[in-house]
């Protein structure tokens, strides 16, 4: 049980004021009387600020051996380009938790890019009275952990084109003379990242004169094929422009351009690193690990094999610890990492949900949310993140929302920026019963990882009592644990205390192991075909390409890696327009990518874009500074 100090009873208005006027209604807590009810002492955090802090991975040593609390994921059925709420759920039902229910809680999210918060959508903080604060900070810098993963991306960037431009100028002796400088004594060596290249040639040898000048020639000449080069530049910025770019026109590359692009920051394989990472050691060993390209022969080169794998591990290793903030209510949060949820895996940290659990403790929860429907997010945080984290949750929660029910039984196009059709703010029971197929399908291949699933109807003040009954109905009848009506978006906490009834019981009574969709030890197409069919696809139809790269993938040994399918996320199918629950459908796999370093294989099923444009009239035209006051307004 929680003897919380911190609670914040706050007195919640009618209509709800925007979320940039709540959040700097409320005057947080210092960041260390959050970090004393959780009971961790101030020699393992790090303080940022007022109201943030770095909690350091030594606490895991600390509370080794004690016990972990409850562990509750939050996915969502498939979306409306509005999105449902799963945030500002997961945020409520915490609130709930630990506000009204008096439970220890820790809730562990997603940090957002700055780019779609000057963009369209906004920033992630949550909504209306469930929300992280400071909101500002939350949704801007916070402690610089996308800025370092920036750092470390483009850093590796420069050094694949440095290498490919120097490898093009020099001999193999000069290019290992240069590799290998003479000490002050004349005596050449090799440095510690130089053996783990040497380890993986099979050359034994430790000193550089005794290398043949075969081994020379391996050991310095990486011999990249720049048609093979995956690895691109970052930045935290939502640039079309840059999309598609060549690089290397100044005279002095001596015509050595090369036609690349920029990613968005978030979409760099580093934030999926220090998302699936267990440790520092971990995190040195994957960021070695991650393959760049191949070279002429069709070997994998990796960061290491360029010798900036220690140096990216120094860049990251202020990210690698979790930023502790609080809600509106005075309940701790957990951020850190945010990679994207179709390329990569759409979860917060494991490290993060492994002390939380601990400072939670027996009796307490710990809630994180997974990006996108549950057929993505909540797929790729069972068959991905808790296989690396060995750690097994008790209770799935999926959200729903009448208006996302609706379209799925055949209502209008919802359009971002466009008024909701009038069939989206009047009763239809039948359209809403329609629609729920789409959740039952979510419910159904949740319940198979052996969690007790609970759906939290995220209530709109349009919706009928008799349309939020036939969702109740459906759920229960599809196999959820609970179904269960909230308010936490204009209520906060109180709004969600009922979902945080459902979601104790359904930890309390899980009486299954997790089981995984598929094992690992199978092919790479075998495991693809598990995950199409929980899509309700039929079969599965492979691109000459991505039967190429297949190939190439297992040759080289990386067979054994989950499988993170890049997908969109308004359809069970490929194709956004298909809404409710297809079946007999054929998924096209157009191409196949592995990030090797963060541990999985991911197939691209249609065009994924990771780097947005900004539209017409961007977010960043309501932000501003009060200057009188010094607090931001404008963000959404």
């Amino acid at each position: 049980m929680s003897t919380s100090k911190t609670v914040r009873k706050v007195a919640v208005l009618s209509p709800v004021p925007a979320d940039i006027d709540i959040a700097n209604s409320v005057e947080p807590f210092h960041i260390s009387e959050i970090a004393k009810d959780l009971n961790l002492s101030p020699k393992y955090y790090d303080l940022y600020g007022k109201y943030k802090a770095k909690v350091l991975l030594s606490v895991l040593d600390e509370l080794e051996g004690s016990g972990d609390g409850y562990y509750v994921v939050v996915g969502g059925i498939t979306p409306t380009p509005l999105g449902e709420g799963k945030s500002t759920t997961t945020v409520g039902l915490c609130q709930a938790l630990g506000a009204f229910l008096d439970k220890k809680v820790v809730t562990c999210l997603r940090q957002p890019s700055q780019g779609p918060t000057f963009g369209i959508k906004g920033g992630a903080a949550g909504g209306g009275y469930s929300q992280v604060i400071p909101m500002d900070e939350f949704n801007l810098h916070l402690t610089g952990d996308i800025h370092a993963i920036t750092a470390a991306n483009n850093l590796l960037a420069a050094a694949i084109d440095t290498r490919i431009f120097h490898e093009s100028t020099q001999s193999d002796k000069a290019l290992f003379n240069r590799l290998c400088p003479p000490n002050k004594e004349g005596k050449r060596n090799f440095n510690d990242i130089m053996f783990r290249r040497l380890k993986k040639l099979g050359i034994s040898k430790t000193k550089p004169e005794e290398l043949t000048p075969q081994e020379v020639k391996k050991f310095a000449r990486l011999d990249i094929d720049p048609t093979s080069i995956t690895w691109r530049r970052v930045m935290d910025v939502n640039d079309r422009f840059l999309r598609k770019i060549a690089i290397g026109q100044g005279p002095e590359e001596k015509g050595m351009v090369r036609e690349t692009g920029f990613d968005i920051s978030v979409a760099s394989e580093i934030m999926a690193v220090l998302a699936l990472t267990t440790s520092l050691a971990d995190m040195r060993e994957r960021l070695g690990k991650m393959v760049i390209g191949n070279s002429k022969a069709g070997d994998p080169v990796t960061a290491d094999d360029l010798g900036v794998g220690g140096a990216l591990t120094v860049l990251m290793k202020d990210a690698i610890n979790p930023t502790l903030m609080q809600t509106l209510e005075g309940t701790p949060v957990l951020v850190h990492a945010g990679p994207f949820a179709n390329i990569a895996h759409g979860n917060s940290s494991i490290v993060a949900d492994k002390i939380a659990l601990k400072l939670a403790g027996p009796g307490g929860f710990v809630v994180t949310e997974a990006g996108f429907g549950s057929d993505i997010g909540t797929e790729k945080f069972m068959n991905i993140k808790c296989r690396y984290s060995s750690l097994t949750p008790q209770c799935a929660v999926i959200v729903a929302t009448i208006r996302a029910l609706k379209m799925h039984g055949g209502g209008p196009e919802v359009t971002a920026g466009k008024p909701l059709d009038r069939a989206y703010t009047t009763e239809n029971v039948s359209l809403v019963e329609a629609g729920c197929v789409n959740l039952a399908r979510h419910i159904s291949n949740t319940k198979a990882y052996g969690v007790n699933v609970v759906v939290a109807v995220n209530m709109f003040a349009t919706d009928s009592e008799a349309e939020l009954n036939a969702v109740r109905n459906a759920a229960l009848a599809a196999g959820a644990y609970d179904a269960v009506v909230c308010t936490h978006h204009a209520h906060g906490g109180k709004g969600a205390v009922d979902l945080g009834i459902a979601v104790q019981k359904a930890c309390e009574n899980v009486t299954q192991p997790l089981k995984f969709l598929y094992p690992l030890d199978i092919s790479i197409k075998e495991k693809i075909e598990a995950i199409a069919r929980s899509y309700g696809a039929s079969g599965v139809e492979y691109s000459e390409q991505a039967e190429k790269q297949i190939e190439m993938y297992s040759r080289q040994g990386f067979s054994g890696l989950p499988i993170c399918m890049a997908k969109t996320q308004y359809s069970f199918s490929h194709n956004a327009a298909e809404k409710g629950a297809p079946t007999g459908f054929s998924l096209p796999i157009r191409d196949v990518r592995a990030s090797i370093g963060a541990g999985f294989i991911y197939p691209l099923v249609g065009t994924m874009s990771t780097m947005p444009g900004l539209p017409t009239r961007p977010c960043f035209y309501d932000i501003d500074l009060d200057t009188a006051t010094g607090k931001v307004i404008g963000l959404s």
